[in-house]
């Protein structure tokens, strides 16, 4: 059977499990307003179209007509429609392991900027002394805090933070509004450091005197391990430390490290929000925090040992960009310091700390900042100003747009999945997760909040996690238009790890066409095969730019290994790890595969170039050189996003996180003349 021909799974799992699913989640959403609803005489009808926007027309190919579209005899039989519009949530938010996406690679030894699970994003300090909101000090303020923090996006995507009162606390709801959120409360929660009702009562001088006489010669110099066994440092700031230290000793990436962490030491709730919070949003602040850091301990972090970095920087990112208070923050990292190090550095810190502590964010900013526009906003948001120099480049006449872009690009994205084609339509998913249906990829669900490697849609392939930038490049391609029929023949020239060859691939199932995908680190090739097993893909473990492929494909993509800069967001530090250097190398090989890609076209056919980064070098640049050597033609892409809106003046697009929620995407089509 044909994977154009087979039932759906969304039909057949567990005997129907997609409508029971959908008539759970109609019973939880109206008793929760109070409704009663009868299942038994709900509609069965379904809306003809996806999407969530009145105003947008989906694009419908032939082979939306011939294909999927013609398969809605076999969506959900019984399945109740929607009997109230969706909750307007101006407010969305991501959990912690939102799993493999598809905004970067790292085939041909280049950058890994593959998107993962995104990070929290602190709060300022002088953001609480302007409103005068009281500074928190145990985990249930603080987590309550990361929960309210959510970037409202608003129907534009590209308002700037809204303020707390309006957000939603989404992923931590249960933790910061359930059993023991409030200190007065009487729950049975630990005192600590940071509890409102104060520090635990000290012990008398004989006890110390008696503990001090105990102690073998050396025990001040407790190991983490210890320290733990002990309950001296608490276990959030304890995770939050080691990813840091990972993360500067090993290159390891933050998204990857935390999740870990938090399940090896059993650390979750308002810990784990916690920890989420410290961790991420060091690694994602640490050019300002060095900065504060070395003016107040008068030398370069150069000079400062690496292990006693990673405590500032953690101490220094609690006291400006969150509210726990200062008193909190000060002593729960003199502790860490005490117990890695012993007292003689822990007095350091102190030191450093205190310094640090005498003004907001805000006040430093003013005194640490460059004069220059961009260096300033580069400072306040933590960018490398070469990064939003490039980004200011990008924007062109609208550089005013600069500051939020780079406020965006320190807001927890939300999550995307992405339903595939012939399995499950958009409206379906978002029904069945409790999500809502994308603003312009019509197979677009965004997810607010928890795993999504947890749902059955995601587990059992009929959903996969996906920017909705990313579908719409692959979707671009698929829409563009060829001199000549469409021979069936699409080649994705840098596959790995395999979303949008998924994407392609399910489309090609329909019309029962054939996609080729390359991929040359082999570790990657396989997350390509596991992404496509069930679809009309090969996988070829090959350098795309001497690929042996036989030439005369009809649709080619070109996703090319970038920077990565369009997606910071989703790595809190691969910002401070990119320079100007991984530029220049990353356009030469882009250029190669564009070439090799022209080579193995046939002449009507369509490439479409695209990046996940806004850096005219690897963009424009690289778009305009190949259409000046090969006379290729330019198409305008933003015919191929339809309902798309402030994608640039043309022909190519380019897609901004402040504008469309998305990664910063850029594509160009390019037709290939007869």
């Amino acid at each position: 059977m044909s994977p154009a021909d087979r039932p759906r799974k969304s039909d057949d799992i567990d005997g129907g499990w997609a409508k029971r699913a959908a008539r759970k989640q109609e019973t939880r959403r109206d008793a929760a307003s109070g409704k009663s609803a009868d299942r038994d005489s709900a509609s069965a009808g379904n809306r003809g179209g996806q999407g969530n926007s009145e105003s947008r027309q989906p694009y419908r190919s032939d082979r939306d007509t011939t294909g999927y579209r013609g398969r809605a005899d076999r969506r959900f039989e019984g399945k109740p429609r929607r009997t109230e519009k969706p909750v307007d949530r101006t407010s969305r938010e991501s959990g912690y392991g939102a799993g493999r996406s598809e905004s970067g690679r790292t085939g041909y030894g280049r950058a890994d900027r593959s998107a993962q699970a995104p990070g929290g994003k602190g709060a300022r300090a002088w953001d609480d002394k302007r409103t005068g909101r009281p500074e928190g000090r145990g985990y249930k303020s603080d987590a309550e805090d990361f929960g309210r923090r959510r970037s409202s996006e608003g129907d534009s995507f590209g308002g700037r933070r809204s303020s707390d009162a309006g957000r939603s606390s989404g992923g931590y709801r249960s933790d910061a509004s359930g059993r023991g959120a409030d200190p007065g409360s009487g729950s049975h929660r630990r005192r600590g450091a940071d509890d409102v009702g104060g520090r635990p009562e000290r012990p008398s001088s004989a006890q110390r005197s008696a503990r001090s006489a105990a102690k073998p010669v050396g025990a001040e110099k407790t190991s983490g391990k210890r320290a733990r066994r002990t309950g001296s440092v608490d276990p959030a700031r304890e995770v939050a430390l080691e990813v840091l230290r990972a993360v500067r000793e090993r290159d390891a990436y933050a998204n990857l490290v935390l999740p870990g962490l938090l399940r090896d030491r059993r650390v979750s709730g308002r810990d784990a929000a916690l920890a989420t919070e410290l961790a991420y949003g060091a690694c994602r602040t640490q050019g300002l925090l060095d900065a504060v850091i070395a003016h107040g301990a008068g030398r370069s972090v150069e000079e400062i040992d690496g292990p006693l970095l990673d405590v500032l920087r953690l101490g220094v990112y609690q006291l400006l960009r969150t509210r726990i208070g200062a008193h909190a923050a000060v002593d729960t990292s003199v502790a860490l310091a005490r117990a890695e190090f012993g007292a003689g550095k822990s007095g350091f810190v102190n030191a450093v700390l205190r310094r640090a502590g005498e003004k907001t964010a805000e006040e430093w900013v003013e005194e640490l900042a460059p004069e220059d526009p961009v260096g300033r906003l580069a400072f306040e948001y933590a960018h490398p100003t070469w990064i939003a120099q490039a980004f200011a480049d990008a924007l062109g006449a609208r550089a005013g747009e600069l500051r939020d872009l780079l406020a965006a690009d320190d807001d927890r994205p939300v999550v995307h999945l992405v339903a595939r084609p012939g399995e499950i339509t958009a409206e379906e998913l978002a029904l069945v997760t409790g999500g809502e249906e994308g603003r312009w990829s019509p197979y677009a669900v965004y997810l607010e909040g928890g795993d999504p490697g947890k749902l059955e849609p995601v587990r059992e392939g009929m959903a996969a996690v996906q920017d909705e930038g990313s579908q719409l490049v692959a979707l671009s391609l698929t829409r563009a238009p060829l001199e000549g029929p469409d021979g069936g023949r699409w080649l994705d020239l840098c596959a790995g790890p395999g979303g949008k060859a998924a994407l392609l691939g399910a489309l090609a199932a329909i019309d029962r066409f054939q996609v080729d995908a390359v991929e040359p680190a082999e570790h990657r090739a396989e997350l390509v095969r596991k992404a496509t097993h069930d679809l009309p893909v090969r996988v070829h473990v090959v350098d795309g730019r001497d690929s042996g492929l036989e030439p005369g494909y009809d649709r080619i993509l070109v996703d090319a290994p970038c920077t990565g800069l369009g997606a910071l967001r989703r790595r809190p530090e691969a910002r401070w790890r990119r320079s100007p250097a991984d530029v220049r190398d990353l356009v030469v090989l882009q250029r190669e595969l564009l070439t090799a890609a022209w080579d193995l076209l046939r002449p009507g056919g369509v490439v479409v170039y695209s990046t996940c980064s806004p850096h005219l070098a690897e963009t424009v640049s690289i778009v305009a050189d190949h259409v000046r050597r090969t006379g290729a033609v330019e198409l305008d892409t933003r015919d191929l996003l339809p309902g798309v809106t402030d994608v640039g003046d043309g022909p190519a697009a380019q897609l901004w996180p402040h504008r469309h929620g998305t990664d910063a995407m850029f594509m160009a089509a390019l037709r290939k003349p007869s």
